[in-house]
């Protein structure tokens, strides 16, 4: 029995990579008709020079949403969260370099970042689960969970690049856990738990437009010089004095991955935290725009079944060409 011969494979191969050439090269374009943040959007500011490391927004959170205690940062009995997990939304980390004498220096300094789920303006999570139970509120851009669709196959842990989502491992009907921003309270014209109680305005809420006018504000700051910080909300009318530090010039979360509702404003480098470097575009717009193209007119389909279709009809004609040959050698035998 003949096989396919190398020049036909290899012809086909390469048209099936020029193909993926025109949808990696249409990535830019299909990247650009991505979500895009919603004037009645909102999230939260968190500015690291101003943390000091309490852990009121833990207590907060934990309260807010009825979680249990977690005791993975060493005690059996106390709630000490190290890092997320299905009892804990939301964590302060810390950062240490050399002695860590000084706060905000990435040179034998410290600062403290705050770890949840940053919403991302076109998450991927919600992109990769194939029953809609990870969706975008249209009012908000809250990344909401509905338990009730979950089937648990955890993609959405998988392609989150912030690695938020998390599962109850040891929970008879396990769900995926992540912070919700305190929806139920927004419901209610309330804030999240985080930023009413933070007591130095390092969790900021409020509408997104607004939270990135006052970052770009602060951005402005003269380090060394007393300003005004609004606490709590951006429009509650309350505000503190601080003295400005030297910010990192970047606002993390405006452009990453489409952006998102969640954004750090920090006096060291970003990479100190863990927090990922991605590009602008979200991989939830490269993707579709790859199979957006692919599949256009179902051209990407039409080829591959002609493909396999040319190859079939050439492979059987080959059997039949080689029957009949068999055939007639048995006959000429046989005579």
């Amino acid at each position: 029995m003949q096989k396919i011969k190398r020049r036909d494979f290899l012809k086909g191969a390469a048209g099936s990579v020029a193909l993926l050439s025109v949808g990696v090269q249409s990535q830019s374009a299909e990247a650009s008709t991505a979500a895009e943040r919603g004037s009645e959007h909102v999230g939260i500011l968190y500015d690291s020079t101003l943390c000091v490391g309490c852990n009121a927004c833990m207590s907060a959170c934990k309260e807010a949403n009825d979680m249990p205690p977690d005791p993975t940062g060493g005690s059996i009995t106390l709630d000490n969260a190290d890092d997320l997990s299905e009892n804990t939304l939301n964590v302060i980390k810390m950062f240490v370099d050399g002695n860590g004498e000084t706060k905000d220096s990435a040179v034998d300094g410290y600062a403290f970042i705050k770890r949840q789920c940053l919403h991302c303006v076109d998450p991927g999570c919600a992109s990769a689960c194939p029953v809609s139970a990870l969706y975008k509120d249209e009012h908000t851009g809250i990344v909401k969970y509905n338990k009730n669709a979950c089937i648990g196959c955890r993609y959405c842990q998988v392609a989150c690049p912030y690695l938020i989502p998390k599962f109850e491992w040891n929970d008879w009907y396990p769900q995926i856990v992540k912070c919700q921003l305190c929806d139920h309270l927004i419901e209610k014209g309330g804030v999240s738990a985080c930023c009413s109680a933070c007591p130095t305005g390092a969790a900021l809420f409020g509408k997104v437009d607004d939270l990135l006018k006052e970052s770009a504000r602060r951005l402005t700051m003269e380090p060394g010089v007393e300003y005004a910080f609004p606490v709590s909300s951006i429009d509650a009318g309350t505000v503190q004095t601080h003295k400005a530090s030297e910010y990192v010039p970047h606002v993390y979360g405006e452009h990453e991955l489409g952006g998102t509702q969640v954004m750090y404003m920090s006096g060291v480098p970003f990479d100190k935290f863990g927090l990922p470097d991605v590009p602008k575009h979200s991989y939830a717009a490269i993707a579709n725009g790859i199979q957006g193209t692919l599949y256009k007119s179902m051209v990407l389909p039409a080829i591959v079944f002609s493909g396999l279709a040319y190859f079939i009809n050439k492979h059987k004609k080959m059997e039949e060409a080689e029957h009949d040959t068999t055939n007639s050698n048995e006959d000429g035998g046989k005579s």
